[in-house]
């Protein structure tokens, strides 16, 4: 597998160093078009305790102020031999609402830092020593956006670090259900709930006390290789003390600076020939 196909995808493609077409398996899938159905065929069935969990999930998150979590996230990736690999990062993230995010990744492939003041975005690659700022909007939310339509990051738990993730989460929900209690995820006892849109499947494990959510398994629609995306948060900590020079990319002082743009497309050419040599 190309090295840079494989770092991209892992660390949510940082900046202009990192391969576009691993981008591209990173981002949200495009919506696919929609055959023709009646109208009771496509009537949303929303389960009420389904909700109740989603809703009960977003209102734990949302009532801190400041949040600290690890997030564990495992994407497969298409493979030579048929099965799809997989590959993970770990991510320890900070947040303080509404204008502070910090997402500090090692991973199966070169480290990635970022740091959100709310006024620039800053993407550090500290094995290679290159560091790239873009001004940013003045919401963790509209970042995110921006940040996903300029440069193409994405983050794992981005669905549940906004200002409403119950919105985020709810939009275009054709189905809902739940399905029972886990006992496994994070060695708490979880609530486990099953969500589907026209873009997406997901299934959402939510601690039965704290109603934090513990694991998030999605499969997109647009992908016609229906590969996984799942991520584990753990080591929850809600308004937790920040210092002030916490959301500052100290380490990133002294890197070289790029651009802070999408990656550029791998010419076809280039492909096949790096293909070639990874065959040998």
């Amino acid at each position: 597998m190309d090295r840079s196909r494989f770092t991209a995808a892992l660390i949510f493609a940082a900046a202009g160093w990192l391969a576009a077409d691993a981008a591209a398996q990173t981002a949200t899938p495009p919506r696919p078009a929609r055959a023709a159905a009646t109208p009771q065929a496509r009537a949303p069935q929303l389960e009420a305790k389904a909700i109740d969990l989603l809703r009960a999930m977003s209102a734990s998150l949302t009532g801190a102020k400041s949040l600290a979590f690890t997030a564990v996230a495992t994407y497969e990736s298409p493979s030579s031999v048929g099965p799809p690999l997989a590959y993970a990062t770990s991510s320890e993230v900070l947040l303080q609402r509404p204008d502070r995010l910090r997402v500090v990744t090692l991973g199966d492939g070169p480290p990635a830092e970022y740091y959100y003041d709310g006024k620039t975005l800053t993407a550090f690659a500290p094995a290679e020593n290159l560091v790239a700022v873009t001004p940013a909007p003045p919401t963790i939310d509209a970042m995110l956006k921006q940040a996903f339509d300029n440069a193409a990051i994405y983050f794992p738990f981005a669905d549940i670090v906004g200002s409403d993730p119950f919105k985020t989460l709810g939009e275009g929900l054709t189905k809902a259900f739940y399905i029972g209690q886990s006992k496994v995820v994070g060695g708490i006892t979880t609530e486990m709930v099953a969500i589907a849109s026209d873009q997406m499947f997901m299934q959402i494990w939510i601690g039965a006390d704290d109603k934090l959510p513990r694991k998030m398994r999605a499969v997109f629609r647009g992908d016609p290789l229906r590969l996984r995306h799942q991520v584990e948060l753990s080591n929850w900590k809600l308004d937790p003390v920040i210092a002030a020079e916490a959301f500052a990319a100290m380490n990133a002082a002294n890197a070289k600076k790029i651009a802070f743009a999408a990656p550029k497309p791998v010419p076809p050419a280039k492909k096949a020939t790096k293909a070639s040599a990874n065959a040998k």
